[in-house]
């Protein structure tokens, strides 16, 4: 089973030069976890995921502060300090065994996938979950309580 069979075509991104509202906008809207930074080529630059988001949230700004001075301050705070880089990808190529075993090596949610150096899916979790759940079931499986 191959990663391009099993990831996701249609990928939110942002370019480094937004700012930390959008992440957390479009993340929001969008229903997504895990957002890759691109340059104008579509090259991966950084990834921020939402754990990224709260974290940044909590240490950058003040819970004291009013929810509309913490939204304006949210204007303000760059992506490029809260993305993580180098991004570890992942070609279409490559089987859905490997995507799990550098998502587990790395502790990540996510590998965006890449070809010819631009991003043209992502494979998530969730992705990696829905194919163990088409898996057929095993009758002589050795956790089987039967």
């Amino acid at each position: 089973m191959q990663v391009r069979d099993h990831m996701t075509n249609k990928v939110f991104t942002i370019q480094v030069d937004k700012k930390m509202f959008a992440v957390q906008e479009i993340m929001q809207w969008a229903h997504i976890r895990h957002l890759p930074v691109v340059d104008r080529a579509k090259r991966v630059v950084g990834i921020v995921s939402h754990r990224d988001l709260l974290h940044a949230s909590v240490s950058l700004v003040s819970s004291r502060l009013a929810e509309v001075e913490r939204q304006q301050h949210l204007w303000e705070v760059p992506i490029e300090p809260i993305m993580h880089t180098p991004v570890q990808t992942i070609s279409p190529d490559a089987t859905v065994q490997e995507a799990a075993r550098l998502m587990r090596e790395y502790q990540i949610g996510c590998l965006p996938v890449v070809e010819h150096n631009r991003l043209i899916g992502i494979i998530t979790e969730a992705d990696l979950l829905h194919v163990v759940e088409q898996l057929p079931d095993s009758l002589d499986h050795p956790y089987s309580t039967s």
